[in-house]
Formats: C-alpha cells, sequence, structure tokens
C-alpha cells in the first residue's frame, strides 16, 4: 500500500480540486464530480504513465522514484493533469475558459506539486539533522 500512497494523494488532490471548484461555482458537489473529475483524473493516470516511461520503470523497477519525487514526477504529473483535463473537457464539451485554465494551473500546482516539495524539504531537513547528530 505504501508504494500506491503518491498515486493515492494525487488521485484524492484532484478530486479536492474538482468538488473545490464545483463549489465554488455553487454547483451540486455530489450530483456532478464524477463529470468534472475524469477528465483530469485521466490526465493524472496518464501523468503517471508519463512518469513511468520516463523514468525507465516498465524495464528498470529501481530507477522509479516512487512517484514522490519533484522532479520529474511531480511536474510530469502535474501537467499532464492540466493540459490532459483540459483537453478532455473541450473534447467533451465542458468549459475551458483562459481564467478557468490559470486557476486550474495554479491550483493543481499547489496540490500536486506542494505535498511533494513538502516532503521534500522534510527529507532534506531529516538528512542534515541525522548528519549533525552523528
Amino acid at each position: 500500500m505504501r508504494k500506491l500512497l503518491p498515486l493515492v494523494i494525487d488521485v484524492v488532490l484532484v478530486i479536492v480540486f474538482c468538488a473545490i471548484g464545483r463549489r465554488s461555482h455553487d454547483e451540486a458537489i455530489a450530483a456532478g464530480l464524477l463529470r468534472t473529475v475524469w477528465p483530469f483524473a485521466t490526465g493524472l493516470l496518464i501523468g503517471w504513465l508519463l512518469a513511468l516511461i520516463i523514468a525507465g520503470r516498465l524495464r528498470t523497477p529501481t530507477r522509479f522514484d516512487g512517484g514522490g519525487a519533484l522532479w520529474p514526477t511531480g511536474v510530469v504529473v502535474w501537467l499532464s493533469t492540466l493540459i490532459g483535463g483540459m483537453v478532455l473537457r473541450v473534447i467533451s464539451g465542458q468549459g475551458t475558459a483562459v481564467s478557468f485554465v490559470v486557476v486550474a494551473a495554479t491550483v493543481l500546482a499547489v496540490f500536486l506539486l506542494g505535498w511533494r516539495a513538502i516532503r521534500l524539504l522534510i527529507t532534506r531537513r531529516m538528512q542534515v539533522t541525522g548528519a549533525s547528530a552523528n
């Protein structure tokens, strides 16, 4: 389960992003959440597949960072979620106003890159603290 944690975190954050968006527009959250989530969730999964391919995971399992790295995994997942989500929204007849793209890019960056950046800072801090304790 621990290996899936970064993916689960990303999925939950994409759902939260969509729920916040629906709520901010006074739309029923539960009733239309799936319609709002699926383009971004699909982009997210494509991003994860791209990250696996980029890392060479399909050939050498030891090279993949587990999904929690800011670069390249986080950036690839964020961009794929954003771009894939917007393209699929257009294809499915949903809106993609410029202001929405900007807001989505910002919120998804904070969500999908933010937790990875915090994890990186904590890991580095622990390494420095651990190194100075020795």
